[in-house]
């Protein structure tokens, strides 16, 4: 079969019909390092000719989104800016809009800070008035100690996402998640806010960006803690495909179900 879930071929085209846009992880779902999976262009061929859209969504905000737009072009993907959404531009998102004009504190890469200046938030490192910490790859113990003093003085504390490990072709490297810990260790805070999958401020910046409801959209991709979570929680079609993190194993241990189960993107060509 096609479809691994439980459900009829009649109920898994049902559910798909009312997806206007498919919001794609990217590693483990649409490719793998540096190499397309089998089938990932053929997906993209048939949403496109049955009249929908799609989107790439990735949490990972050390990167900016020209990086992602310059890989998949390499790949032979040729994708619009608005087809490329981060965890560092939906935050820049929400603080243009819950935040205007405050000064922010940027724990991150340029690449980040670029993306902050492009939606116009003003960038002060000597007195800003919130914090907005990122997967930043370029960090020191100065910036450590600079940043949990923000924190601690009882500065709003913003975070992309919450990933623990980024995934590399050699294993895996601390991502903001373990710098995040090494805030709330320091200073006693969590975030007040965290941006990225599975959170909700993710998906708004998504409805902002097609103009879509949630229940218009769905979320594919392979960890069930980030991608299905996301849809589950925020009213999204919940699809999970086998060619990365997750397996039917976890998602038996865990009880987390995703609307649809795939093998891989492709398997879904004959629904749509």
């Amino acid at each position: 079969m096609k479809s691994l879930h439980s459900l009829s071929e009649a109920a898994v085209r049902q559910k798909l019909a009312a997806v206007r846009c498919f919001l794609l992880d990217m590693d483990g779902t649409f490719y793998l390092g540096n190499r397309l999976l089998e089938g990932s262009m053929d997906f993209l061929r048939a949403v496109e000719r049955s009249g929908r859209s799609f989107a790439f969504l990735t949490n990972n905000s050390s990167r900016g989104t020209e990086h992602y737009i310059r890989k998949l072009a390499g790949m032979g993907v040729s994708i619009a800016p608005e087809q490329m959404l981060s965890s560092g531009q939906a935050a820049a998102m929400y603080l243009r809009r819950q935040w205007p004009g405050k000064r922010v504190f940027l724990l991150g890469n340029d690449s980040l800070r670029r993306e902050m200046e492009a939606y116009g938030i003003p960038l002060d490192q000597e007195s800003p008035e919130l914090v907005l910490v990122g997967f930043d790859t370029s960090l020191t113990y100065e910036k450590m100690c600079r940043v949990c003093d923000l924190v601690r003085a009882g500065l709003p504390y913003i975070a992309t996402h919450p990933d623990f490990n980024c995934p590399t072709e050699t294993g895996f490297v601390p991502d903001i998640g373990a710098i995040m810990a090494f805030i709330q260790a320091s200073t006693g805070r969590k975030a007040d806010l965290i941006v990225g999958k599975p959170h909700g401020e993710i998906v708004r910046a998504a409805c902002e960006r097609t103009g879509l409801a949630p229940s218009q959209m769905a979320v594919v991709g392979d960890r069930l803690y980030t991608d299905i979570q996301t849809g589950l929680s925020h009213g999204l079609l919940a699809i999970m495909v086998l060619t990365g993190e997750g397996t039917v194993e976890e998602i038996e241990r865990t009880g987390v179900e995703p609307d649809l189960l795939f093998e891989r993107l492709s398997d879904m060509i004959p629904y749509l």
